[in-house]
């Protein structure tokens, strides 16, 4: 779930969004080009999931996942595929019974949930295109979401989710804030795979800013922390996709009322 830059400006028309499972595999690829105007143009991602010539971000997950897309009916594009404007990469327990492996496993040992016995939904590839980001396009993916953990009785949710860029140092602020104020309870503890680890606890937590290191870490994660989500211990550095991810966990049992009534009425909207 890499993150984005700052919101652009608003597309030219009035949006008119609708938002369903892709059905078919042209829609699947609809998914992946807008991967790849995100994740490859926009943010400068590499590596062999890349397919320059077709211009598309894919790999061997995305047959089994479900893929959650965001359309702007709105959109004139000479290609229909181009009307998909806003992404996220699903995999429940039907799909992980298929696959038998969940795509953050390779930088996540996920031992603690997959021994829980609980439902997972394993969550990825979030991305909009930049002229609707800060508005409500998001909210109309979150809705969807909600929806969808509902209808599966899914009781936790994870993924990993990102910083742009590969420089520790510069992040050291809202890494370690994540570290002291949201790292998961051990039962849902995931760590980083062994050799991977980077350590999120780069300063002490008297010596962090709070404001400033918030502002800091990417809209998404905001959003999981909001509804009560914690983070994995440790980061993991991802050269190919020039980011520093970390793992969110979001237990539906351990939500508060509060956010349990946000959760609720966006599932309902």
């Amino acid at each position: 779930m890499p993150s984005q830059p700052a919101p652009r400006p608003a597309p030219a028309t009035a949006p008119r969004f609708s938002v369903r499972l892709a059905r078919h595999a042209g829609e699947v690829e609809a998914a992946q080009r807008l991967r790849y105007r995100v994740f490859v143009q926009e943010l400068g991602s590499n590596g062999p999931m890349v397919d320059h010539a077709a211009r598309l971000e894919r790999d061997r997950f995305d047959g089994e996942f479900d893929h959650l897309l965001l359309w702007d009916e709105a959109r004139t594009e000479a290609d229909p595929r181009d009307a998909v404007v806003g992404a996220y990469r699903l995999l429940p327990p039907e799909g992980f019974a298929r696959v038998g492996r969940y795509y953050s496993e390779d930088e996540y040992d996920l031992s603690v949930l997959k021994a829980s016995g609980r439902r997972l939904l394993e969550l990825g590839r979030s991305c909009l295109l930049p002229e609707y980001r800060g508005g409500t396009a998001m909210w109309h993916l979150w809705n969807a979401l909600a929806a969808y953990v509902t209808e599966r009785e899914i009781e936790v949710l994870f993924g990993v989710a990102s910083f742009h860029g590969t420089d520790v140092e510069a992040l050291a602020e809202p890494l370690s804030l994540l570290h002291h104020r949201h790292l998961a309870p051990e039962p849902l503890r995931v760590r980083a795979q062994p050799g991977h680890l980077q350590r999120m606890d780069l300063l002490e937590e008297a010596r962090i800013d709070r404001r400033r290191a918030m502002l800091a870490v990417p809209s998404l994660i905001k959003a999981y922390l909001r509804l009560g989500g914690f983070v994995g211990e440790g980061a993991f550095v991802d050269h190919a996709f020039n980011t520093v991810d970390v793992c969110l966990i979001l237990d539906t049992a351990l939500m508060n009322e509060r956010q349990r009534a946000i959760y609720a009425r966006e599932a309902a909207t």
